[in-house]
């Protein structure tokens, strides 16, 4: 049996692919105030700003490609039982060809019920209209898990995590709770390692091998080190 081997990545790796971090050093993203446009109370006030906000978003990421770091996580499944735990809102690792990836919070070429986030339905093409309805009557709005609301797949995440032969963190600060905290469910005796620029600090520092690079630089080196 091949050995688990779970990936956690963050932004970092779709940086590279021209996607902009969820919140850039001066704390916007895009330029708004995340706030603005990414809580449900964001959603309440201006629910036709905070549509568009996200259909441009879409719009980037459709006309996105998947990376080197991407292609390099498919290339491991060949040695490896591979699940992907991202706190993305791409498609990116799907779209490279990644088999197993769960999405902590949303993937934004789906939609869902605004009475029911259960409810998720794919997209023709990159908008989301006001207007848009889903079964229950209710506005359709992005699948995306705003900043107060409950993160679906965490228990899930953390389950996966417990598992982990052999744990990989991959362009993430683990600045955002409660994505930050899964490193902490690998088990004690579980090698880990980090790839980004800068290397947040982690529990079990013995343990870690700390990779110091870009995702796509960094895959390179992980994939000499792993195969």
């Amino acid at each position: 049996m091949k050995k688990k081997l779970v990936v956690l990545t963050g932004a970092g790796i779709s940086a590279e692919s021209g996607l902009k971090t969820f919140r850039d050093t001066d704390g916007l993203w895009e330029g708004y105030n995340v706030y603005d446009v990414a809580t449900p109370e964001a959603w309440k006030k201006n629910p036709d700003l905070v549509q568009d906000f996200y259909n441009e978003r879409r719009k980037q990421v459709l006309a996105a490609q998947p990376n080197d770091a991407h292609r390099g996580l498919v290339e491991l499944e060949k040695y490896y039982d591979v699940h992907i735990i991202t706190q993305n809102i791409d498609d990116l690792h799907e779209r490279a060809g990644s088999s197993n990836v769960i999405h902590l919070h949303g993937v934004i070429t789906r939609s869902q019920s605004d009475l029911n986030p259960g409810l998720t339905y794919p997209i023709d093409g990159w908008e989301i209209k006001m207007g848009d309805r889903c079964e229950l009557g209710s506005q359709l709005r992005a699948h995306v898990v705003w900043f107060g609301e409950a993160v679906p797949m965490i228990e899930t995440a953390s389950e996966i995590c417990e598992s982990a032969d052999i744990f990989i963190l991959v362009g993430s600060s683990l600045a955002v709770y409660p994505a930050a905290g899964l490193i902490n469910f690998v088990p004690s005796q579980s090698p880990r390692y980090i790839i980004d620029p800068k290397i947040p600090e982690v529990r079990n520092r013995k343990q870690v091998v700390r990779i110091e690079k870009t995702a796509t630089e960094g895959l390179k080196e992980l994939l000499q080190l792993l195969t």
